[in-house]
């Protein structure tokens, strides 16, 4: 049994790795670094690397497919953000179809509870990724923070799943997003605000951030 993992050098893609390894799938990992196969999301030539490099490995059939890899709304660049986000997670999906349909595969998707915090599902950015062009979607992105793109290009994901759930699953594709909410990952470790976020924290039903392991 063969699973592709995206993000899987640490955070929640981390622990599903080290799940599905337990249970004894051959992973194929993908991430900037520390990974079976290393390539950047945040451009189309490293995605293309990505689908053909995992497509490769696993000789064209995969069981299992968790597209974890993100970033989060505490960077400047928000149109890294929407690049990684969305793309780095539907384009990839899109490319492994055919392997998945093989295999009658499982997917995942993770998205977040903050793609629908007060979401406006006609928001111009959101209609951009999902309808139009990368460069169209990078203009309405512009030198927006990318807290303002984080929301959005999860929202964005999560409706691009919807879309075509009936699809992939009359391919024998079992498709679906997960929204977990503030979770205890590097990235959320590392952001400058921090302090901000812990406050954020006392809003929150048990007043801490999740743990990475019980998704699993």
């Amino acid at each position: 049994m063969k699973a592709v993992v995206s993000g899987s050098a640490s955070g929640i893609g981390g622990c599903v790795k080290a799940r599905l390894e337990k249970d004894g799938y051959e992973v194929i990992g993908i991430d900037l670094k520390s990974a079976e196969i290393e390539a950047d999301l945040s451009t189309a030539e490293g995605r293309k690397a990505a689908i053909d490099g995992a497509l490769e490995k696993s000789g064209g059939q995969i069981d299992v497919l968790v597209l974890a890899a993100g970033l989060g709304g505490h960077l400047d660049d928000g149109q890294l953000v929407a690049r990684v986000n969305y793309y780095g997670a539907v384009e990839l999906l899109d490319g492994f179809k055919d392997a998945l349909a093989r295999s009658k595969a499982r997917v995942v998707v993770i998205s977040s509870n903050s793609a629908q915090m007060g979401m406006d599902p006609n928001n111009d950015l959101a209609k951009a990724l999902l309808d139009g062009t990368e460069d169209e979607a990078m203009a309405v992105v512009g030198s927006n923070h990318a807290a303002m793109t984080y929301g959005i290009s999860k929202h964005a994901v999560a409706r691009a799943i919807r879309r075509r759930a009936a699809e992939y699953g009359q391919a024998g594709i079992r498709l679906n997003a997960i929204a977990p909410g503030m979770t205890e990952t590097p990235m959320f470790r590392g952001q400058q605000t921090i302090r901000k976020s812990a406050k954020a924290l006392t809003l929150f039903q048990f007043h801490k951030a999740g743990l990475q392991h019980p998704m699993k």
